[in-house]
């Protein structure tokens, strides 16, 4: 870990995080997907359409996990039972839906520590990446998940290939 970066501590997130998740979730997929998105999705997909997205789900109670570090939000995960994505159906009770950290604290262990507190080690899950994202394939292959053979494109976020993993 590098010396200027302090270790992230997973804690369940509060309807006071939704902005500082929304700067996660938008910085994020700009840091991760700017190559692999048109530019016509980032017209739409702003910091504030995000902050109101998590005002929405945090205020609703949707579980969220952050990691914190410095006392900041560094990072989220979120997961529950899985669900039918498109043409497949689910193939695992649990799903992780989401798990982004800032680029400057990857490597830190904060991906870790959000994916093992949503989905403690060796739980059953699957779980959808993006087809062109080795960082986080490579990831999720450390942490016993593997391509099934379910591939989608999701139209919502300008046509993105994905595949599913399953451990």
């Amino acid at each position: 870990m590098p010396a200027t970066t302090p270790p992230a501590t997973p804690r369940p997130a509060t309807p006071a995080d939704a902005a500082a998740c929304a700067l996660v979730h938008h910085t994020a997929w700009v840091e991760t997907y700017s190559d692999l998105l048109p530019a016509s999705f980032w017209e739409t997909a702003t910091l504030e359409a995000r902050t109101q997205r998590w005002t929405r789900w945090l205020d609703a109670g949707t579980p969220v996990t952050v990691a914190e570090a410095g006392g900041r939000v560094v990072g989220f995960a979120i997961a529950g039972p899985a669900r039918a994505d498109g043409r497949h159906e689910p193939v695992r009770a649990h799903e992780l839906y989401a798990l982004y950290v800032l680029a400057a604290h990857h490597g830190t262990g904060a991906g870790q520590a959000l994916l093992d507190a949503v989905l403690p080690p060796g739980t059953p899950a699957q779980l959808w990446v993006a087809e062109a994202n080795p960082r986080a394939r490579a990831f999720y292959a450390r942490n016993g998940f593997a391509p099934d053979g379910a591939t989608a494109v999701d139209d919502h976020v300008g046509g993105l290939a994905e595949v599913r993993l399953v451990r």
